[in-house]
């Protein structure tokens, strides 16, 4: 099980200075040269998440709300914040789509539908001459929705692992920074969680 330690920041985050976790499992399709980074930081009142993907034939089909953004070029971040067995998940697009869900597993997930997700979590998507990336806050606030004894300081660790798929892309492919050990495609697996630690 990999682990990654989460800086602290004050003011905007500074993401050239922050390590990069890197989605480098190349899971169940063939390696077809996609690559996927993920950076993450916080102060007291969200957690930050910039992520990025290298990839040359990029698909960008969903934009409205609870759009199936996996079938897009999507980059994912799925995390655990209590021992409980619930998991989010947050899924985003070129677009700057999401879909996000919570529950214990795929079939019994809540599919969230935030009516202020846009001024909420703040998503920007960018493309770059060699793919995209996608920035997004998670307020404290939002996540004391789902675990309302969880708090943003130092020592606290959780479970969570970072994907980059793309199943109607060129190319589809299945990238985890975490391996997930099924012999068909399945993100929601929390047993195959790595861990965070927040500096």
């Amino acid at each position: 099980m990999k682990s990654y330690t989460i800086a602290k920041t004050s003011g905007a985050p500074g993401w050239d200075a922050i390590e990069p976790l890197r989605a480098d499992c190349v899971l169940w399709e063939p390696d077809c040269g996609v690559r996927m980074e993920q950076k993450l930081c916080y102060d007291d009142t969200a957690l930050y998440v910039f992520q990025r993907a290298w990839e040359s034939d990029i698909r960008a089909e969903c934009s409205a709300p609870l759009s199936p953004v996996h079938e897009d070029s999507c980059m994912e971040f799925f995390f655990s914040l209590m021992d409980d067995g619930r998991y989010v998940n947050f899924e985003i697009n070129p677009n700057a789509c999401m879909e996000l869900g919570f529950g214990p597993n795929r079939r019994e997930r809540v599919r969230l539908c935030h009516k202020s997700e846009r001024e909420t979590f703040r998503p920007v998507c960018t493309r770059t001459p060699d793919g995209w990336t996608a920035e997004y806050r998670i307020p404290l606030s939002f996540l004391r929705i789902l675990y309302p004894e969880f708090s943003l300081r130092s020592g606290v660790s959780f479970r969570a692992n970072c994907y980059k798929c793309g199943d109607k892309t060129v190319h589809p492919h299945f990238l985890a920074w975490n391996a997930v050990e099924t012999a068909a495609p399945d993100f929601h697996r929390p047993e195959f969680f790595g861990k965070m630690i927040l500096a």
